[in-house]
């Protein structure tokens, strides 16, 4: 029973120092977007995590920092489902990167399906909630249609970021070998 407490603790610990890093690291937009998202390098910390816990711990961890983020962005949105699928759900899916953690490149396939859902999140509120706004102007070109607009716009920063984080996460494989390995 003392085993149990302990690894739960172990796994808060890890889950509080993973949020504050990915808080940190968010801070530190390479280019921000006129209606939110940016290419940075924050989602790195909550995958580390994803690679070590099981999906609960992830989910969780993930759920903590999309609600810390919407303190820290200021919550810019348009209407509570926007706020609900930008920050509350779009972070807590990381978390699905867990799933993969035990298959060989679970690492890698893991954080693209997470990037995808998160993208998925982002697409919907866009679709949903920036609709008004049709026409908009992104890149220098017009879109008339959300669907297109939406995917244009939340593709061009995700796609950037999830590259990032598996290009970063190669790099920190072997460093982090034994920290991913260690048993619990």
């Amino acid at each position: 029973m003392k085993n149990i407490k302990s690894l739960r603790l172990r796994a808060l610990c890890e889950g509080a120092i993973m949020v504050a890093a990915a808080t940190v690291l968010s801070l530190f937009k390479f280019a921000p977007l006129p209606q939110g998202g940016s290419v940075n390098l924050a989602m790195l910390p909550i995958f580390i995590y994803c690679c070590r816990w099981g999906w609960k711990e992830s989910l969780l961890t993930g759920l903590v920092y999309g609600i810390l983020q919407m303190f820290v962005d200021g919550a810019s949105g348009w209407g509570l489902l926007c706020i609900l699928l930008d920050y509350v759900a779009a972070f807590t899916v990381l978390g699905v990167a867990s799933l993969f953690h035990r298959v060989k490149g679970g690492m890698y396939i893991g954080t693209v399906v997470a990037c995808v859902l998160r993208f998925v999140c982002h697409f919907i509120s866009g679709i949903t909630a920036f609709r008004i706004a049709a026409p908009t102007e992104l890149f220098n070109t017009t879109f008339a249609n959300p669907y297109i607009y939406s995917a244009a716009y939340n593709g061009s920063f995700m796609l950037i970021n999830m590259v990032l984080c598996l290009v970063c996460l190669y790099l920190l494989s072997k460093p982090m070998e034994q920290y991913l390995t260690e048993q619990h």
